[in-house]
């Protein structure tokens, strides 16, 4: 595991960290292009930047992949469940954000719920996760999932450890009646280091674009990492079955988490290339008597750029 308590980082390194987890969260091409224009401004060795360019190849190399495992979920008529856990800060949500990003929503798509209201909190734990699981073809990303009561519920005491057990008894039959249905089910626990957290987190703070990712839970947890720490270890010890298996991602570095991952993901599947027929664009009818009509000018969006 990388779960673990090290020394404090000296100042210089901390910005040097801060500096490279901000132009992280830029998006795949923004970061090439800004590159392209103004030189490895971020970058100070040819090391780094050679690595940057392996990681950009590497990954749009596995997107075409993961284009290729959609098609065939959709012909062979798949279903595909894929949970993503781990500590807060720990790369999830990137993961999801690079693993989705050249698929169809109408295949992949993303579920990331809420607390539960009054009235969910009545229901069997596992209903209003049950109403998003996917249907033939379809591939559904937790980004968290019922785990949520071995780790945050748990941890913060918004649940009773009589529930907890139940949890525990009821988890491993409710995941092998997933598999008997057909659903192919992956978890991915996303595991980072007490300092790399330090680092997210202080990066969250002082970036105006991701403060909105922290929460006072966020803070709390923080707080109480070693809380999270046994709820994960007792976590992972009771709900690793051979129908289910836990898969470990090491995350302190976020570009090999996302290869990694999604490398790991595509070798769990036998999927094959799905033949498709060639696409013609058809021409476009004219008609003599048709002439296009000029927008009014007050409902043309001025050009300000």
């Amino acid at each position: 595991m990388t779960d673990s308590t090290t020394p404090p980082l000296d100042h210089e390194e901390l910005m040097r960290r801060l500096s490279r987890d901000l132009i992280d969260g830029y998006d795949e091409e923004l970061e090439l292009e800004i590159e392209d224009r103004d030189g490895p401004a971020q970058i100070r060795t040819d090391d780094e930047r050679a690595a940057r360019h392996f990681y950009f190849q590497e990954l749009f190399r596995l997107q075409s992949e993961l284009v290729k495992l959609q098609d065939w979920v959709v012909a062979t008529r798949q279903k595909v469940v894929i949970l993503f856990e781990g500590r807060d800060a720990a790369g999830k949500g990137g993961a999801i954000k690079r693993l989705t990003q050249r698929l169809n929503p109408r295949v992949c798509r993303v579920v990331a719920l809420p607390a539960p209201n009054d009235r969910e909190r009545t229901q069997w734990y596992f209903q209003r996760y049950a109403a998003h699981l996917p249907a033939a073809g379809e591939i559904v990303l937790f980004d968290r999932s019922w785990y949520n009561r071995a780790g945050v519920e748990r941890v913060m005491g918004f649940c009773t450890e009589e529930e907890v057990e139940e949890f525990f008894r009821s988890v491993p039959e409710f995941e092998r009646m997933l598999g008997r249905s057909g659903i192919k089910l992956l978890k991915y626990w996303f595991s980072i280091t007490d300092e790399e957290q330090h680092v997210r987190f202080l990066g969250r703070i002082n970036d105006p674009l991701k403060q909105w990712k922290l929460s006072p839970m966020d803070l709390e947890s923080r707080r109480r990492w070693e809380d999270y720490t046994r709820a994960k270890e007792i976590m992972l010890e009771r709900t690793h079955i051979p129908e289910a298996r836990w898969w470990v991602v090491h995350a302190v570095d976020k570009k090999r988490a996302r290869l990694n991952m999604i490398y790991h993901l595509l070798q769990q599947f036998e999927y094959t290339e799905t033949p498709k027929a060639p696409i013609v664009l058809p021409a476009r009818e004219r008609h003599e008597h048709y002439s296009r009509q000029a927008v009014p000018a007050e409902m043309v969006v001025p050009e300000i750029f």
